[in-house]
């Protein structure tokens, strides 16, 4: 396993590397300690994950989180400053599958680094892989996708997951813990912004506006509804 870090600290980086070593053998930490050797590190040593600060000198670490999302699909988990709420936002709707703040554990830090690279090597969750939603939108779980009006649009690893648990319980909600328990892994209550960016996320993609739904529903204080697909057959929806 392969983990790309780009932070310019240090000290950071060697806490790092060495949690890594002790926590998952085998494992092998390359570091950046800027955004553009960080893209050089990425093309020629093809690392399986990104652990990406915010904070680099010259390029930023979302700008950095934009051109690795325009040619890969690799898991990203970025660092942010504690209290800086919009980094976390901004980060997520770059692409960044997850985030943790400084000063932060290391042990957490393995832990959701282990998390993400589940959730990118996952199969989907759903028994039906090919969905015809209604005349416009198609979901295909298998190649990551939702074919819109037409036009392929790509799906991140966890927005895939997330919208296989919405389709399989369409028609009843699905609550913020559990989509945080299934997807994530953990029901943190910190999450929850993470939560809702990638849902945002997945309805731009769906073409779904949120103040007039067509697909992906808010039920207030509770979580989300996803409309009855056309085409799922009785043995795709969740008896849970």
């Amino acid at each position: 396993m392969r983990i790309l870090v780009v932070d310019d600290e240090p000290d950071v980086v060697e806490v790092i590397e060495l949690t890594f070593s002790l926590q998952w053998p085998g494992s092998e930490v390359m570091a950046a300690a800027d955004g553009e050797s960080a893209l050089k590190l990425f093309l020629t040593g093809a690392p399986d994950v990104v652990v990406l600060d915010v904070g680099l000198p010259g390029m930023t670490g979302f700008e950095v989180c934009r051109r690795l999302r325009a040619i890969s699909d690799v898991p990203i988990l970025m660092l942010t400053v504690k209290g800086e709420e919009m980094d976390r936002l901004k980060g997520l709707e770059l692409g960044a599958d997850d985030y943790i703040v400084k000063p932060f554990s290391p042990l957490e830090l393995v832990a959701r680094t282990r998390a993400v690279l589940r959730r990118s090597q996952a199969a989907p969750l759903a028994a039906c892989s090919r969905i015809i939603i209604d005349e416009e939108l198609t979901v295909d779980l298998d190649n990551r996708e939702v074919i819109l009006r037409g036009q392929s649009v790509k799906l991140t690893p966890t927005e895939c997951r997330i919208l296989s648990q919405l389709v399989a319980n369409a028609g009843r909600v699905v609550t913020q813990k559990m989509l945080l328990a299934r997807v994530w892994g953990w029901e943190s209550e910190d999450d929850m912004l993470m939560l809702k960016v990638h849902i945002a996320r997945l309805r731009q993609k769906l073409g779904d506006d949120a103040q007039n739904p067509r697909y992906i529903f808010t039920e207030r204080g509770l979580g989300y509804r996803f409309a009855r697909p056309a085409s799922v057959p009785p043995y795709f929806l969740s008896s849970a």
